[in-house]
Formats: structure tokens, sequence, C-alpha cells
């Protein structure tokens, strides 16, 4: 039986774990409808469990969001790096959200850090370029979509042979390729309407400081179906037999 496997980088505030669960959770709702006969999903708690899993048995990972920072090279996140470079050295396709996106831009080459603009929160648009017309996993994309976005810091220098796919004003690297089956977005293809608005609730003050009218962003956000529907779509790409 092959594995999907989502590495759970972090827990989401606590108010939204009561809400609507875990950032393991959000991603298993949107993808385990999608799940193909001879699939299954299983989790890795990358801060709290030491023993990485055998990339034998996986037929693709998803990487989540944390609150922890790439930059901060925390011991449980730099040990993801090498095994995210045999990974992606055996083709396993890979899916990194947020945390994940900048994880493996890191591991691959890459710098991560703050954004020097600050922090980018809230449902904004995404521009595909011209390399993301013919991609398997972001080809079908309106060229213009909405996406939900919560992150200080950012890619901000991809790896050398990494394809950028997608971007907008604030951050240019929104969406990566690193291989043929291995993608990282800085958006959040799990995040809900109600979730967007608990994070951007529990940033209020944050954003203030920053410039930015809290409630002119929270009255902006909306449904998201295009960015979601990449989670079905990287299942869908997905071989259902073990990656030898």
């Amino acid at each position: 039986m092959a594995h999907l496997l989502i590495v759970k980088a972090g827990d989401a505030f606590p108010e939204v774990i009561d809400a609507h669960g875990d950032f393991e959770a959000l991603f298993q709702c949107q993808l385990e409808t999608a799940l193909p006969p001879g699939l299954t999903l299983q989790v890795f708690d990358a801060p709290r469990e030491s023993t990485l899993p055998e990339l034998s048995s996986l037929a693709g990972l998803v990487i989540t969001g944390s609150h922890s920072m790439v930059s901060a090279e925390e011991p449980w996140s730099e040990a993801l790096k090498p095994w995210l470079v045999e990974a992606l050295e055996r083709d396993i396709p890979m899916l990194g959200v947020c945390y994940g996106h900048q994880l493996m831009a890191s591991a691959f080459g890459g710098i991560s850090d703050y954004h020097p603009a600050g922090r980018e929160s809230g449902t904004r648009q995404v521009m595909l370029s011209e390399e993301a017309q013919d991609d398997a996993l972001l080809g079908e994309l309106p060229q213009l979509f909405y996406a939900h976005l919560t992150h200080a810091q950012s890619v901000l220098t991809p790896p050398k042979n990494a394809r950028i796919l997608a971007g907008n004003k604030h951050d240019p690297h929104q969406a990566l390729r690193y291989g043929p089956h291995q993608w990282s977005v800085q958006f959040h293809p799990e995040f809900t309407v109600s979730v967007m608005h608990a994070y951007l609730e529990r940033q209020r003050s944050a954003l203030r400081d920053q410039g930015e009218d809290p409630q002119v962003l929270m009255d902006a956000v909306r449904a998201t179906p295009e960015a979601t529907a990449l989670l079905a779509r990287f299942v869908a790409l997905l071989r259902v037999t073990p990656v030898s």
C-alpha cells in the first residue's frame, strides 16, 4: 500500500484548532476525497517525532505551514532538509505549502528569510508566469487567481534550477517547481474563508503596526476554489504504487 504523507510542520493557533482542526486536518479534509484506491494518508509530526519516515513507501508528500521560521534553523526542521533532497533525487512527488514552500527552497539551495516589506496576509491575487502555462500542476489555473496568504518570511532567492511559476507584487516567488513532480506554493490552498478570517483576527495588531487596515483585509476575504483545486490535482498526479 502506498502512502501520501502529510509532514506536519507545527500547530495552528488554539482557536483555529478548536474550530477547524490543526494544520494536518485542513489538508486531510481536502485530500481524502481525492484519494484513489491503493493510496492512504499518513501524518508525520516533524517537530515531535525524531525518526524520519522511510521514503520507499511514499507515493508523495505534502509539507504544511508552521508558526516557526525556516531561518531559525530549528533542529527538527534542519533534519528534514537532507531527507527532502533524497526525496527529490528519487523523484518522489512533493508539495510544500507556506513553511513547506520556504523549507523546500532552502533545502534545495535557495534562501528563505523575513520579507523586507513585512507580512502578507489575506486573500490576494496571484499571477501565473509564462513557464506555468504547460505545468502539470498549475497549468490549468487561470492566469490571475485568488489565494489565501499569511506569512512573514518568503523565498527571497529561489534555488538555481527552480522554475518560478507564480508571483504577485509582494512576493515574486509564490509558486516554484524544483523537478518533474516537485512543487511548492507560498499561499494556502487548504485554507477556508473561516480559517483565513481567524488568522486575520489574530494578526490585527501586527497588521496595523505595518500600516494595513485589518478590517479592509477581513472584508476582502473570499473563497479561493482555483487555489484549493491544486490539492486534488496534486493527488491525481501521484503514483499509486510505492516509489522504489
